[in-house]
């Protein structure tokens, strides 16, 4: 195992799930966040305004509640991505995303603290 080209791709995977392809995967961080991840309450209006079925579907803004750290689907197979909420593929918000991620922010805290 060549760790330091393992580590050079963790490193590359992270700084473009953070944006240095132009936009971010992590919705509230990064270069150019996701702003509708497909996400019920993350959809829905503030309290007391009702949240029902088929409300998020014709707002055409940001999601009125922010789901920070919330990593999205990603691009489709040609590198695309379009922040729309109705693409569940692409958006949806999912805790197995997040874990990949952390666990590579782990890692890399730990090579961090290492060198110093």
């Amino acid at each position: 195992i060549d760790e330091t080209t393992n580590r050079d791709w963790a490193m590359q995977q992270l700084d473009y799930a953070m944006g240095s392809v132009g936009h971010s995967y992590m919705v509230g961080f990064g270069v150019d966040p996701p702003e509708r991840p497909h996400h019920r309450s993350s959809s829905c209006p503030d309290p007391p305004a009702s949240c029902t079925d088929g409300w998020a579907e014709t707002q055409p803004g940001p999601n009125p509640q922010v789901i920070y750290g919330g990593m999205v689907g990603g691009p489709d197979l040609d590198d695309g991505y379009v922040d729309d909420r109705m693409d569940y593929m692409h958006n949806e918000l999912a805790c197995d995303y997040n874990a990949a991620l952390t666990g590579a922010l782990s890692k890399m805290i730990m090579l961090h603290s290492d060198n110093k």
